[in-house]
């Protein structure tokens, strides 16, 4: 893609915001220029620092503290907070309303439930904004009040990398914690609003290349979806610190480093192909034990034959 010749290679000048896509032969192409191939190049080095923290890769491999858990979840519920206020205030806005999508999106409401099947009822009384994600809500709210096209970088940053991975990191965190199937506590993990993650991110990327902004603007979004990162690692540091002064009665449901393969330092918002392998893996491993034991063989071959008769029987 940062090979094809764009018009703004050979006129000079940058093309219309909708203009970075075209056509060879026959197939879309988007541009280098366009906002959401930036944000991808721009915010590469940042997202792999954010994907390779402690408190991330423990949660790829199923060690979660519950107590963190929690936290964590307080400090998303006053970062979607403050999101989701200045994106409200700014819904109309041309730099940001093409990406209004609250509905489909919004967070907040959805951590509030889970912070009441926490910490009871009166949750609110018992949770405290943190220094960290105090830092990071003053900023959104300065952006949506003096800068709303920055406002994008945050958006981006957070719902895209949700959609991602969300569902992947519900399984492992209902799994460690023993939570219940029916997604109590999970609910910031759930869009019910969205019946395709792939088909909303190309959406919302789409909508992100049609933002009337200039190349100035575009780059100033860029940084500050680093930005962004860098907030969203200062909290995860932060609940690393926490994490010092409990109890080692950490959760763990996978599979230890050793026996997950790949690479466990997957990003959350990627993360699907590594988690589900890693499912895989244990299974085939527990099946190989049971396999050592001549009983286990006996066990094992009756379980392939109910198998094989209720193929049979639904293929009929």
């Amino acid at each position: 893609m940062s090979a094809m010749k764009t018009e703004e290679d050979a006129n000079g000048t940058s093309t219309a915001n909708g203009g970075g896509v075209c056509a060879e032969g026959g197939v879309t192409v988007l541009s280098p220029t366009d906002l959401s191939e930036m944000l991808a190049a721009g915010t590469k080095e940042v997202h792999e620092k954010a994907e390779n923290t402690a408190f991330v890769k423990d949660f790829l491999k199923g060690r979660i503290h519950k107590e963190l858990f929690k936290l964590g979840h307080v400090a998303l519920f006053f970062t979607y907070s403050a999101m989701e206020e200045e994106i409200e205030r700014n819904k109309e806005h041309p730099q940001f309303a093409p990406l209004y999508f609250p509905h489909e999106l919004h967070r907040r409401d959805a951590l509030a439930r889970d912070l009441e099947f926490f910490y009871g009822e009166d949750w609110q009384s018992q949770i405290r904004i943190s220094p960290a994600a105090q830092r990071y809500a003053d900023r959104i709210r300065r952006v949506g009040r003096d800068q709303p096209a920055l406002l994008v970088a945050h958006a981006y940053t957070r719902y895209m990398g949700d959609l991602s991975g969300g569902q992947v990191l519900r399984k492992v965190a209902q799994r460690a914690m023993k939570l219940p199937p029916t997604g109590e506590g999970l609910n910031f993990y759930q869009f019910d609003g969205i019946h395709s993650a792939k088909a909303f991110k190309q959406l919302y990327r789409s909508r992100m290349n049609e933002l009337e902004l200039d190349t100035h603007t575009k780059r100033r979004v860029v940084e500050e979806a680093n930005l962004a990162f860098q907030f969203n690692m200062e909290i995860f540091g932060e609940l690393e610190e926490v994490g010092k002064t409990l109890q080692d009665d950490v959760l763990d449901a996978a599979p230890a480093h050793d026996e997950m393969p790949g690479d466990v330092s997957q990003c959350p918002y990627h993360a699907a192909k590594t988690a589900a392998s890693s499912g895989s893996s244990y299974v085939c491993q527990v099946a190989m034990t049971v396999l050592k034991n001549p009983s286990g063989q006996v066990l094992m071959a009756a379980w392939i034959a109910a198998l094989a008769g209720l193929a049979a029987w639904y293929f009929m």
